[in-house]
């Protein structure tokens, strides 16, 4: 239940960054497929993805994860097969919550009013079916831009807390033509007195960072003035506002694949060494520097999605933090036996922590990674027989040098 994987130097650089691996992502049915190569593999034993007690429910989201351009009216549903919903919580990028209304049987859900337009918006629904197995979706999606305007939606969120390697990353619902304009009018400054320089990645994302990781304690502002440029012909920003936050601790992990340990550092210190397991020979896991950029307590990963059929369907996937866009997760595992984590390789690509089935076992290793991190903490995987993992998959920036990272200004 992993996915990340297939390779081979005679693709194309966007077949390798996007394609080559069919990884999972946090879908639209509501499903996140991660962990997987694309490559067919032999069916599991029982000790490596057999699931008990795996809920019948079947949860869809509409949109799907990853859409643009959602109309504001008429395009958001929750649904389940072979089950009941339990709850929807549908959040704006600002926190704000979007109100909805079950059907009479609780088998669908619906906002109450119109969506807000150039908004971004998580769901996260939970079923039950019925003998009370629950299953969940988790879906990210964003809302069309009024005519001719352009948008920029961004992470890290405002008045957030995140880990030493969280770049300033913008992506606009627009090609920008003028990155000289846009650029000029989007700036990054912080405490810590570094300099901070912008790339482009391709012609809707553009990311800030300084050349090494920001210092624990880091105030951030980013500070966007978007309002009036026009960012590509006969379109114009709307944005006028400042977001700042906050760097935390300084954490860092190394996975290492050989050795099937994963080594994390807090202040330079290392504080715990746990097993792993990470991809299997067949389906390897990315060499390199990522950056956790979503936590989900839970999560459902299935193998139909990415051309396993029914080789693996896991509806609570335990801990799960996501490294890289193509689907790389650092998550708990259940359905491995102990003896599994730190003396075999396993996965479709993931890395794969100790765990119990619900989440909720305080002593596991799995447990103790997801309370103590933070989206934009590292983690680095070396000693695996794959390539590194591209820049712009996910936030991974870091492994670009500051020559080529500041080469991919506009203002350069």
């Amino acid at each position: 239940m992993n996915d990340d994987h297939s390779r081979r130097t005679s693709r194309t650089a966007t077949a390798r960054r996007l394609g080559r691996r069919s990884v999972l992502a946090v879908i639209g049915a509501g499903v996140v497929s991660a962990c997987t190569s694309g490559r067919p593999e032999p069916k599991k034993t029982p000790d490596q993805a057999s699931v008990s007690a795996v809920s019948t429910a079947r949860v869809t989201v509409t949109p799907k994860t990853g859409t643009a351009n959602t109309a504001v009216v008429g395009t958001l549903s929750v649904s389940v097969h072979r089950g009941s919903l339990t709850s929807v919580t549908v959040t704006a990028q600002d926190g704000t919550r979007l109100s909805g209304a079950f059907s009479a049987d609780r088998t669908r859900w619906t906002p109450s009013g119109r969506l807000s337009p150039s908004t971004r918006y998580s769901v996260r629904a939970v079923a039950i079916d019925r003998t009370g197995r629950e299953a969940l979706a988790n879906t990210v999606f964003t809302t069309v831009a009024p005519e001719a305007t352009l948008v920029a939606h961004f992470t890290p969120e405002d008045g957030s807390t995140v880990g030493v390697g969280m770049p300033v990353s913008l992506t606009f619902d627009h090609a920008v033509t003028d990155k000289k304009a846009v650029e000029r009018a989007v700036t990054v400054t912080s405490t810590a007195g570094v300099e901070i320089a912008a790339h482009w990645f391709g012609d809707t994302r553009l990311d800030f960072r300084p050349e090494n990781y920001w210092p624990a304690g880091t105030k951030v502002t980013l500070s966007l003035r978007l309002r009036g440029v026009e960012g590509a012909s006969g379109r114009y920003g709307v944005q006028h506002k400042d977001v700042t936050f906050t760097v935390g601790r300084d954490q860092t992990s190394l996975v290492d694949v050989a050795k099937k340990t994963m080594v994390v550092r807090r202040d330079g210190r290392a504080v715990r060494t746990i097993p792993i397991t990470s991809g299997s020979p067949g389906h390897t896991t990315w060499n390199g520097r990522m950056v956790i950029s979503e936590k989900y307590p839970q999560t459902r990963m299935d193998g139909s999605t990415v051309g396993f059929g029914g080789e693996y369907d896991i509806p609570d996937v335990p801990h799960a933090m996501r490294l890289t866009t193509s689907g790389t997760f650092v998550h708990g595992n259940y359905w491995s036996s102990a003896a599994t984590f730190g003396t075999q390789n396993v996965s479709h690509g993931c890395v794969g922590l100790h765990d119990t089935q619900g989440a909720k076992d305080t002593g596991t290793p799995a447990y103790w990674f997801y309370e103590n991190s933070l989206v934009g903490d590292v983690v680095e995987v070396v000693n695996s027989h794959d390539d590194t993992v591209q820049p712009d998959n996910g936030l991974s920036g870091w492994n670009m040098s500051w020559t080529r990272w500041r080469a991919g200004s506009a203002l350069s």
